[in-house]
Formats: C-alpha cells, sequence, structure tokens
C-alpha cells in the first residue's frame, strides 16, 4: 500500500544501486546473520556493501546506506560453484522511515564469476580448515542407504572441497531500483532487461548508462488515473497508477498469496491482522514474504497497519522478534529447520505462518470474520475465473513467466529430496487435479463454467489493442476483482459508521493533548445495531489502534478536500452504498451482499492499459567518453558516476510539474488555516495522533550496537506502561457505567462480549509484559511459566522445615474484616498458589495460554490481580533468573506504576470468571445463622436449603442440625440468586427463628447473605416451614493500605423509601399513601430498566421482584395500607383477605351474578391461581403464598386486573378502613396505570419462586 509514499519525488525511481562483494575488504563473516560455523564455507553468508549508488543523494529521500544494503541482500552474500543452480531471484522489499513513510526497493540478484585470486585462495583456505573439523562427520554414513547412488558425485564432493584449480567460483551481486512508489512489475522487467543485457552475447544497443540515466533522470512517476510506457533496454515497459476516487496502487500478485495459502488460511491471517495480533511470516523466498505482506496489508481497506512492519526481517534484526507489540515481520527460513527450532520469544498471541508449507498457525480464540463462509465463497469465485485454485497450490505460480524461472529453483529443491524429475511434468499434471477439484467446487458453488479457461499460453490469443502483456493484465484484472470483494465487506460493515463518530468538543489543540482518553467512537451504539454473530469480532475490531486512527482522520478533515486519499475513497463508496439501498441504521441484518462494483473498477484499468496516456523520452547517448561504457560479458560493471550522479539540467516535465506542486503548496496552506495551525504543526499532529498506541513503528535497520538495542527496549517499557495505563482507564471507565457518563466520559454502557474483549486484551498485554526480555522461552504462555516457577520454588521452600507457614499464604489477622452476617464465616485466606491450583485443577483448561487466561480473570473477579502480581514479582532471585536485565519487569519504577494501574481495578465487580467458566465444579460453603435472641438450641427438626443461581440450582441439601454449616460441591451456580430453605415439622420444638443464610463460592470467595429475620414454624408468625431468601453479593472491607473508593455493588441509587423509613424489624412503619405509590413506582421502574439493558447486562430479576423494596414488598404496603386488625396479638395476613375475596367471588359465580365476560374471566383467573398456589405440596406460609401470586401475576400479566376485581369487591370494604388506599379510586386508576406498564415485558421467572405450581 502506498500510504505516506515520499511527497518529494515526482521521478519514476530515485536510486540505482549495485551491492555485492568488496574484493578490497575480502571475505568478512557475517555473524550477525546467525548462521553457524558447521556448514560448509559455501553455505555460510559473508558480509555484503553497497558497492555504488546513483545518483549519490536525493533531498525528499535521503539514501539510507544500511538500510539497502541489509535488505538487498539480507543474508549477505552467497557463493556457489559451477554445479549449482545459478538463476537470479528477483525479490522486493520496503523501508519504512520513522516518521512512517516508505519507499520501496526492487532487487535482482545475480551470480558473477569470482576474478580476484585472494577471494578463491580464501575460500580454498576455509574449504581446508572446514574438512580438517569436519572429516570424521562426513564418513559416518548417516544418509539413509539408496539414497547416495541417486546423489550425483559433484554434489557430495561439493560438500567437502573447493578446489581452487578445479571448481569455477560465484558470488551474488544484486541490482537495486529504490522507488517512491511500488511499480513492482514494472521495476521487475527494467531489472531483468539489465541483467539480460550484460549476460547477453550481444552488446546492447546502447551503454548501459543511457538505460539507467533514463529510468532514474527521464521517466516521471504516471499521474494518477494515467498510464506511463518508457523504454527497457530490449522491449516497452508499461504501468499505470489509479486515480483518485479508485483503490490505492497495488502491484504485487495477490494471486501468488492464494496460491501459497488458500483462501482459508488467507482469511485467518487477514483477521489476525485486522485484531493487530503478531504475526510472523516464514518463508525461503524473500518474495514470497514481500507479497503475503503487502497483500493482507492492502487488503485492509480503508484501514492501515499501524505497527511494527518488517516483511523482511534481516537477520542481524532477529532481537526484534521480542517485541512486545502488535508486528507483521517476515522471516526468512533456510530451508532446512523446521518450525519448532524457532526460539520465539512470545506466542500467547502469535499468529505463525509457514508460508511455503501451506501452514498457519493461530493464537488461541481467535473470533470468525463475519459472514465468513458467504465471504469465501464469493473470493473462492473470483479466484476461479482466473483459474486459480481457492485452496490454494503451493508449486504452481500465478504466471507462466514465474514458472520459467520457478523451474531451475524447483529442480534444486527436487534434488534435495533426491528426486530428479522435471517439476514440469508434475506441475501440469497437478494442475489437472486442481481443475477437475475447481470443476467440482463449480458444480457446489453454481458458477457458470464458461468464464472458467485454462491459459495453457497467455501469450498466442494476445489482444493487439492492450499494450502490456496479457498476464500482467490478468494479474491486475484480478487484483482489482479480489481486492474489491474484500473492501466491499467493509463498506458493508460501516456503511453508517459516520452517525457514531463522536466529534470533539473542544478546540484541536486540546484535543490533541487528550486524545489518549479521549472516545472518537461510539462503540457500544454501534455494536448494538449489529448483528449478534458479528459481535465477537467486531467488539475486538473496535479496540484497534488502526479504526482508532482510521477515526481520527475522519475527525481532522472536514471536507472533502483534505481527507487522506483512503478516507476520500471509502466515504464515496459508503455513500453510494446508502443511496442504493436505504437501509435503516436500527436494522440489524446480517444478510450478506456481494459486490457490485467490479466491472467499473476492472474497465478502469483496462482503459488505461489499452490507450497510454503518456509516453517517457527514449534512453539516448549521453556524453561520455569513447571507450567508456565497455564491459565484460556477464560482469556488471562499475558505472560511470559522473555521467550517472547528476539529472539533466534542463527537462520538460520537472518544470511542467513546478505550478503543480505550487497548487499543492496553496491548498495545504487552505488547510492548514483552516486548522489554524501551520502545515508542519498539522503534520506532527496527525503523526502523533498516529503514534498513539504505537511506540516504535520500525526498527531502526543499522548494524546494531548494545546501546542502540537498549534505546528500543527502552521505548518499548514506556510504550508498555503507557498502553498499560490506557487499557486500565478504559475498562474502568467502560465499568463504572452511569455515572461516569453523566461526568462526560466513555460510552453509556458495556456489554457482556465487550467486557470479554477487553479482559482479553488485558490478558494478551500481560503476556506482552511477560515476555519481554525473557532469557529463556518455555510454553507458550511466558506468565503461566513465571507462575509455574514461582509456584515449585515456594513449594520446594515449604518442604524443607524451616519453610513458614502453609504455602504462600499471606496471614493478615485484619484482611477483609466481615460485616454483621459474615462473621459467621471467616474469609478465604489470600493464596496465589492455592488460586494457581483452582485452576490446575480445572480439566477443561487445556493449554498454557488458556490457564494464565483463567487465572487472570480468577484474580480480577477476587480484586487479588495486583497484588498477586506484586507477590509474585516480590521474589527478585525468580525474577533476576528468568528475565534480562532490560525487560520490562526488571524496570522497578515502571513496574511499581503497573502494579498501581492494576490496583485500580479493585475499584469495581468484575464477574469475569464466573461467567465465562460456567461448566466447572465449585466447592460452596452454606452457613445458617440462627437469631441469638431466641436461642435455636431447643431446635429439634431437620433443616434443609436449596441454593439457586443465575446458571444452576443444586436440589435439596440436608443441614446437620448441631453445627448449621454444610460444604458441598456442584457445577458452577453462576451469580447465586435465591436460597430455599425450610425443615420437617419434627420433634417437639419445631419452631425457628432464622436470621440469615450465607454462602461462599470457595473457589471466588464471593459471599453472598440472603437475609430472613422471620420464623419457620407451624403456628409462629405465618405458619411457614419453608421460605425463599433473595441474596445480594456481601463487600469485604478491605484492608487499610488497598482502601480505595468502591461503587456499591449492583444497586439502584438508594431510593426515596430508604430515606422516609428506617425500619426496625418489630415496629412495622406505617406509610402514608405518596410513598407507597412512590415505592410502587421505583420497583416498577426497576423491572422496566432490567429490560431496557442488553441481555448480556441485567442483574438478577428475582431480586427486584422480591428483594428489598421489591414489587411484592411494595404490593404488600398497597394491602396493608388501611388494614383493619381485628384484636390484638392475633396477626391478620394480606392472603386471608385474599382467600375471603376468593370465596366471595366463587360464590358470586354460582349464583351469577357476573356484570359482564370480562369480569368473569378475571374472576376465573384469580381463582384458579388462588387454588393452585393453596394447594401446593409446599410449606410456605402466607406471607411466601402472597408473594408467589404477585409473581405469577406478574408473569402472566394480571396484576392490574386483579388490582381493579379486588377495588370493587365487597370483602374489601368490610376489612379496610375508608382512608384505606385500595379503596381511593384515583389512587387505584393510577396503580393500575403503573402495573400495566409490565405488560410489553416478556417476565420469566426463576424455577425456586414456582416450584410445586403446574400454571
Amino acid at each position: 500500500m502506498t500510504t505516506g509514499f515520499s511527497s518529494g519525488s515526482c521521478r519514476f525511481a530515485d536510486y540505482f544501486v549495485i551491492c555485492g562483494l568488496d574484493t578490497e575488504s575480502g571475505l568478512e563473516p557475517d555473524e550477525l546473520s546467525g548462521e553457524n560455523f558447521e556448514q560448509s564455507p559455501l553455505r555460510r553468508t559473508f558480509k555484503s556493501k553497497v558497492l555504488a549508488h546513483y545518483p549519490d543523494n536525493v533531498e525528499w529521500n535521503p539514501f539510507d546506506q544500511d538500510a539497502v544494503g541489509m535488505l538487498c541482500m539480507p543474508k549477505g552474500l552467497s557463493f556457489r560453484t559451477q554445479v549449482d543452480s545459478r538463476e537470479p531471484q528477483f525479490h522486493s522489499f520496503i523501508i519504512t522511515r520513522e516518521d512512517g513513510s516508505r519507499t520501496y526497493g526492487f532487487a535482482l540478484t545475480f551470480f558473477e564469476e569470482v576474478t580476484s585470486k585472494q577471494i578463491c585462495s580464501a575460500m580454498q583456505t576455509l574449504y581446508h580448515m572446514h574438512n580438517a573439523e569436519q572429516y570424521d562427520i562426513l564418513h559416518t554414513p548417516t544418509s539413509p542407504q539408496g539414497l547416495e547412488d541417486q546423489l550425483p558425485i559433484s554434489r557430495l564432493q561439493r560438500f567437502n572441497s573447493y578446489d581452487i584449480s578445479r571448481d569455477t567460483l560465484y558470488v551474488s551481486k544484486c541490482i537495486c531500483l529504490i522507488t517512491p512508489m511500488a511499480f513492482a512489475q514494472a521495476c521487475r522487467k527494467v531489472l531483468q532487461q539489465l541483467h539480460q543485457a550484460v549476460t547477453s552475447p550481444q552488446p546492447p544497443p546502447l551503454p548501459l548508462e543511457s538505460y539507467i540515466f533514463n529510468i532514474l533522470y527521464e521517466v516521471p512517476l504516471p499521474p494518477s488515473g494515467r498510464s506511463l510506457k518508457f523504454s527497457g533496454v530490449y522491449g516497452p515497459v508499461v504501468c499505470q497508477r489509479p486515480s483518485t476516487s479508485e483503490l490505492p496502487l497495488f502491484d504485487f500478485a495477490i494471486s501468488e498469496m492464494f496460491n501459497l495459502l488458500g483462501v482459508e488460511n488467507v482469511l485467518q491471517l487477514f483477521t489476525c491482522a485486522l485484531l493487530e495480533m503478531q504475526i510472523l511470516l516464514y518463508s525461503q523466498h524473500y518474495q514470497r514474504l514481500m507479497t503475503v505482506a503487502e497483500s493482507i496489508t492492502a487488503l485492509m481497506f480503508p484501514f492501515q497497519w499501524q505497527h511494527v512492519y518488517v516483511p523482511i526481517l534481516p537477520a542481524s534484526l532477529l532481537h526484534f522478534l521480542d517485541a512486545p507489540v502488535p508486528y507483521l515481520m517476515g522471516l526468512h527460513s533456510n530451508g532446512q529447520d523446521d518450525r519448532t527450532k524457532l526460539e520465539l520469544p512470545q506466542e500467547a498471541n502469535l499468529c505463525f505462518v509457514d508460508i511455503d508449507n501451506h501452514f498457519i498457525e493461530l493464537p488461541e480464540e481467535l473470533p470468525q470474520f463475519p459472514n465468513k463462509l458467504e465471504f469465501i465463497q464469493e473470493i473462492s469465485e473470483v479466484l476461479m475465473f482466473f483459474g486459480v485454485s481457492p485452496e490454494g497450490n503451493i508449486h504452481s505460480s500465478d504466471s507462466q513467466a514465474k514458472l520459467q524461472n520457478l523451474r531451475s529453483v524447483d529442480m534444486v529443491s527436487d534434488k534435495c529430496n533426491g528426486n530428479l524429475a522435471s517439476p514440469l511434468n508434475s506441475f501440469l499434471l497437478r494442475e489437472n487435479e486442481t481443475i477437475a477439484r475447481l470443476q467440482a467446487l463449480v458444480k457446489r458453488t453454481g458458477v457458470s463454467l464458461e468464464k472458467l479457461e485454462v491459459r495453457e499460453d497467455a501469450s498466442c490469443n494476445k489482444d493487439a489493442r492492450v499494450q502490456c502483456n496479457e498476464e500482467e493484465l490478468k494479474m491486475h484484472q484480478l487484483n482489482i476483482q479480489v481486492r474489491e470483494v474484500f473492501a466491499n465487506r467493509f463498506t458493508q460493515m460501516f456503511a453508517d459508521y459516520e452517525v457514531f463518530v463522536i466529534q470533539p468538543s473542544q478546540d484541536k489543540e486540546s484535543w490533541f493533548t487528550n486524545r489518549d482518553q479521549m472516545q472518537n467512537f461510539d462503540k457500544a451504539s454501534f455494536l448494538s445495531d449489529q448483528p449478534e454473530p458479528y459481535l465477537p469480532f467486531l467488539s475486538c475490531f473496535l479496540e484497534t489502534q488502526m479504526f482508532a486512527s482510521f477515526i481520527d482522520s475522519k475527525i481532522l478533515c472536514h471536507d472533502d478536500e483534505e481527507k487522506e486519499h483512503t478516507l476520500r475513497v471509502f466515504d464515496a463508496r459508503v455513500d453510494k452504498i446508502r443511496m442504493l439501498n436505504v437501509r435503516t441504521p436500527t436494522l440489524r441484518t446480517s444478510m450478506y451482499q456481494k459486490c457490485t462494483n467490479i466491472e467499473e473498477a476492472e474497465k478502469a484499468i483496462e482503459m488505461r492499459v489499452s490507450k497510454i496516456d503518456h509516453t517517457a523520452l527514449h534512453p539516448h547517448l549521453l556524453d561520455m567518453k569513447i571507450g567508456q561504457g565497455r564491459y565484460e560479458q556477464g560482469f556488471f560493471p562499475r558505472l560511470q558516476s559522473d555521467v550517472l550522479s547528476t539529472g539533466p539540467t534542463s527537462n520538460k516535465w520537472t518544470k511542467r510539474s513546478a505550478p503543480a506542486q505550487w497548487r499543492r503548496r496553496d491548498r495545504q496552506k487552505q488547510h492548514a488555516e483552516h486548522l489554524y495551525l501551520d502545515n508542519d504543526q498539522r503534520e506532527k499532529y496527525i503523526q502523533e495522533a498516529r503514534n498513539l498506541g504505537t511506540t516504535i513503528r520500525q526498527p531502526k535497520l543499522s548494524n546494531l550496537s548494545p546501546s542502540v538495542i537498549a534505546q528500543t527496549n527502552w521505548k518499548f517499557v514506556e510504550g508498555l506502561l503507557k498502553e498499560c495505563r490506557n487499557k486500565t482507564k478504559r475498562m474502568l471507565v467502560e465499568k463504572m457505567g452511569r455515572e461516569a457518563v453523566e461526568l462526560g466520559h466513555g460510552e453509556v454502557s458495556i456489554t457482556g462480549v465487550e467486557e470479554n474483549t477487553l479482559i482479553a486484551s488485558l490478558c494478551d498485554l500481560l503476556e506482552r509484559i511477560w515476555s519481554h526480555g525473557l532469557q529463556v522461552k518455555q510454553g507458550k504462555s511466558a506468565l503461566w511459566s513465571h507462575l509455574l516457577h514461582y509456584q515449585e520454588s515456594k513449594e520446594k521452600k515449604n518442604a524443607t522445615p524451616g519453610g513458614l507457614g502453609p504455602p504462600g499464604l499471606i496471614h493478615d489477622a485484619e484482611r477483609r474484616k466481615s460485616d454483621g452476617g459474615g462473621s459467621a464465616m471467616p474469609p478465604l485466606k489470600v493464596s496465589l498458589i492455592q488460586d494457581m491450583r483452582h485452576i490446575q485443577n480445572i480439566s477443561e483448561i487445556k493449554t498454557d495460554v488458556g490457564k494464565a487466561r483463567a487465572w487472570v480473570r480468577l484474580s480480577m473477579e477476587k480484586k487479588l490481580l495486583s497484588r498477586h502480581l506484586k507477590q509474585l514479582l516480590s521474589d527478585h532471585e525468580l525474577t533476576k533468573k528468568l528475565y534480562k536485565r532490560y525487560a520490562f519487569l526488571r524496570c522497578d519504577d515502571e513496574k511499581e506504576q503497573f502494579l498501581y494501574h492494576l490496583l485500580s481495578f479493585n475499584a469495581v465487580d468484575y464477574f469475569c470468571f464466573t461467567n465465562v467458566f460456567t461448566t466447572i465444579m465449585i466447592p460452596y460453603h452454606v452457613v445458617v445463622v440462627p437469631s441469638k435472641k431466641l436461642g435455636g438450641s431447643m431446635f429439634t427438626a431437620n433443616p434443609w436449603v436449596c441454593v439457586s443461581g443465575e446458571l444452576a440450582e443444586t436440589g435439596v441439601l440436608q443441614v446437620p442440625r448441631n453445627t448449621l454449616e454444610i460444604t458441598f460441591e456442584c457445577q458452577n451456580l453462576g451469580k447465586l440468586t435465591t436460597v430455599q430453605m425450610g425443615h420437617d415439622n419434627t420433634g417437639l420444638y419445631a419452631k425457628w427463628l432464622v436470621e440469615c443464610v450465607v454462602v461462599r463460592n470457595g473457589i471466588t470467595g464471593h459471599t453472598y447473605k440472603f437475609p430472613c429475620g422471620r420464623w419457620l414454624g407451624k403456628g409462629v408468625d405465618d405458619g411457614s416451614l419453608e421460605r425463599i431468601l433473595v441474596g445480594e453479593l456481601m463487600t469485604p472491607s478491605t484492608d487499610n493500605d488497598e482502601r480505595m473508593c468502591r461503587t456499591p455493588p449492583m444497586q439502584q441509587s438508594p431510593g426515596m423509601m430508604r430515606r422516609f423509613v428506617t425500619i426496625s424489624p418489630n415496629s412495622k412503619p406505617k406509610l402514608n399513601t405518596g410513598q407507597i405509590q412512590e415505592g410502587v413506582g421505583e420497583a416498577i421502574n426497576g423491572i422496566v430498566k432490567h429490560f431496557h439493558k442488553p441481555e448480556k447486562e441485567r442483574g438478577s430479576l428475582t431480586l427486584l421482584l422480591c428483594g428489598e423494596y421489591g414489587l411484592v414488598w411494595a404490593l404488600e404496603q398497597v394491602f396493608q395500607h388501611g388494614f383493619k386488625s381485628p384484636r390484638l396479638f392475633k396477626n391478620v395476613f394480606i392472603w386471608d383477605f385474599l382467600e375471603k375475596a376468593q370465596v366471595y367471588f366463587e360464590s358470586a359465580e354460582q349464583r351469577e351474578v357476573t356484570p359482564d365476560e370480562n369480569w368473569q374471566t378475571r374472576v376465573r383467573h384469580f381463582c384458579r391461581f388462588m387454588r393452585a398456589i393453596n394447594n401446593t405440596p409446599r410449606n410456605i406460609g402466607k406471607d411466601g403464598k402472597f408473594q408467589m401470586l404477585v409473581c405469577l401475576g406478574a408473569r402472566d400479566h394480571l396484576l392490574h386486573h386483579w388490582i381493579a376485581l379486588l377495588a370493587d369487591c365487597p370483602i374489601t370494604a368490610q376489612m379496610y378502613e375508608d382512608t384505606a388506599l385500595i379503596k381511593d379510586r384515583s389512587l387505584v386508576n393510577s396503580l393500575i396505570r403503573v402495573l400495566q406498564t409490565l405488560q410489553e415485558f416478556n417476565i420469566t421467572l426463576e424455577a425456586s419462586l414456582v416450584k410445586g405450581i403446574g400454571i
């Protein structure tokens, strides 16, 4: 992608470079490239030098000698003899400057005979030394029998000798063009023709200098939307550049990537890149690394990769794989070592792509790309139309021309396998298999077969009109079709994105200074509009740097003039989609819409290629002395630097482009005025905005001194700390939800998916921190491996008699003093090792990465993450043993700050462990607390409990009478909601006053209190033998040193009710009608709010119905208001009144005094429910029955009917005073209206509330 190509350049190429062997400095082994000395000297690598580059320097693109030298010949020099294959190899590379702008390089590496006697004899000497050392090894027969016979003698000989008298020595040399834009095909042709000119028996028509001068100074860049033709040594070269309304320039063959990997793998790799994982490409061909890297980043349009991007990682920069940031890097394999030999510092979040073996390793828990199957289908159709197999085909390559190049390479690799069959035959055989496979696929997909022609030879049906060759046109067509299909996915997915962009309210200056803290996109609202299956991918994608940068550039650019090219093109497409299908933003549809604008994109290219817009000057004789410019055949000469170092003095197109440059300057000036910033400042700002989450965009490609490495690592440490700060802040703001929104931070609410995304990204950050500066890598998760070391060392210590206390426990007497009911149950001890054991006992978690993530989730839920990690890092000896000096974990200040950031998570409640591991077994501990006042010691019956949570319930558990506590293990119940408890009414004294029940989760330590405060027994209270208690999570009081501001857990803000009344259990306060109405209003309001939240965020509905100040309580107040109490000492319950009403209604029905049809159905319903509740086998008391009636009435939307019935019932007149609320017509009507609001909600009751009722 030509994102930031150097703006100063208007020439096709900036430099022509020659690299190779510097005969003066001789053979210098290249230690950095990591090749070992056991290899024979011909297999070793030696240092290459930049021998010459023309011109010396260009102001807009200063020549970077180190970088060009490293990337032209990333493995240094290699030697061959006459028996080796010496085919020229083409590869491209990219140099990213510190400001993010890019220059491209295109290099052709070929072999030349070594003429220097010193070099040859040096090689001979190396061989003598090597043979002396290796003699024994080679003469032990290691190779399997039979292989010997197939290998030609010369090949064996080559391994153990180079004979100066008999062998010819060749060394690699490289010619290279450095260009501002990536016209890969054109550069390849130019270089191949130059090389051909040197090797062909006839000298070329003009001296080489003429052609190189022409390409450097006389060939301009084609203007956008135009094509350009210029002359190579032997034939014309055509390049064309897309217009400003098309997708950006891309000139690599995408089909090659699909051939190498197959559609399925490409899509997985694409997903990893979009989610900013660490990506490592691995291949023995530099060009393949570059093609895959460039293709993947090009397909991301309109997004741009924001992190480290090194498609070809020179051997000397291998330590860069340690980078604790997202990266996309390409690593050269020597073809012998397999993947297991690679020592990669971190793999918890790594996508490893073995290009040559058609194989890809993915990080765990990678979300699927939306509509993946339809998407694969659409891409496959395009590929098949061009005869490319969607499954990929390693050995075929996209053009016949490449096949010619590959032929010899294939032969070499085939020889290594002892197999000398012509690769071409097997290639055609494979092609036919592919065709058969395609046809089968075609039948399945229903693509018309006429389109599918297999082109045996492209040149014979050449169309006279088209100026470039057929193959190249096909490549452009395939590229644009695939790219349009990919771009269309994003235009569909983000068609409404502008609606959700949050424009900054303040001026640009302060926006930039606070950019870290600002939210620039309303993620929650955007996600709530998306189809459910998209969420796992989208919620992660919206968190990436590339998405943030895309939205930033949207915010910075107001009108079309100002927009970056990609943004302008994308917005135009989005507008078009919007016009075509006016889809309402709220419509959540996952309908797959195929790409429709392929044809016009193709037409634009065909137009340019068939009608060339510009032709450059032809190469011509230069002003050279006679005799200059001659050279020996087969050797690329030292060129005449005097004629190549400067361009022509007068040149019409440099002049012509000046006004254009001024025009550009004018426009930039207008932009700057619009922003009140000068241009440099604006550039700096955009750059800063881009760099926000990224500390290092690019490694400096220079020979690395320890100080440079140290500085790089220091930048990483700072970057990690900053990322940690931003992540914790973002997670807290999200979690604090409402109160934070009122203060103007962040979004409204956090969905379950989004919370999971944020926690997963925190786990990734921890893995990156723990793998920075590791001495030796063990296992895929650096964090888990450190924890295991710690566990081992602690257990060893504790095995020795001097060990203190039980393993890894911290004893603090005052840890978490518990509240009232909590004294019944001492809190769990804090133990890092114990938490590890919990995770190790979960058989469902198989991998180290999974274990580390589960441990982080558990620690977050227990609010111990910071404390555990502090304890882990307090073992300095262990940290020293495991980490290098520069590692993040050994920078004390940063480590302290990092732990402090994590400490802030203690301010909020996470259930990120309980909600994710829903099937694991968990030990629970239950304690029943009887009232101290009326001793439960005489109690003779046998109590039981049944615990229910959001995920499951336990069934009835007997509780021993003497201890009143039990511990049991069962599948995760989720957050606990209710406890049913009762007794069997046996013995002499079966009356029991219970204060509360306390239940604790043995893994997470969450303790729930279920208040009761009532009797269970016949003849006391309401005669109940069992009750349903609704509980709440108790908050531990934390230690002094860790006290932080807390948000109360999951409660509504204190209602008005609590201010009016403080209820002491014995005196029932009298509420006035206003307070009662308010109570009902608040209860209903709570339920309405509950249903307006996304499903994943809803709290417990049971709490809203039966909990403190819930609906049951509110209606109790309604019925108790003005209730006549007949005698002293005798309690009358609301249920008594309801039963009398039921008797009245039933007799009224029999007497048939029925006012109307409606009344009858209501009465029938009411009586049916009353009968069912009274006939239940359960021993619930009168208040329990009332609670059940209210819950069922709410579920079936009947409450308002029943209130109306009861208000008109004569029994009411008898049992209530005249001032009672139920007798006040207007109050009853408003009550009915409030209750009607529940009709639109589908209320599902927890099983424990309606057990034993068959309605």
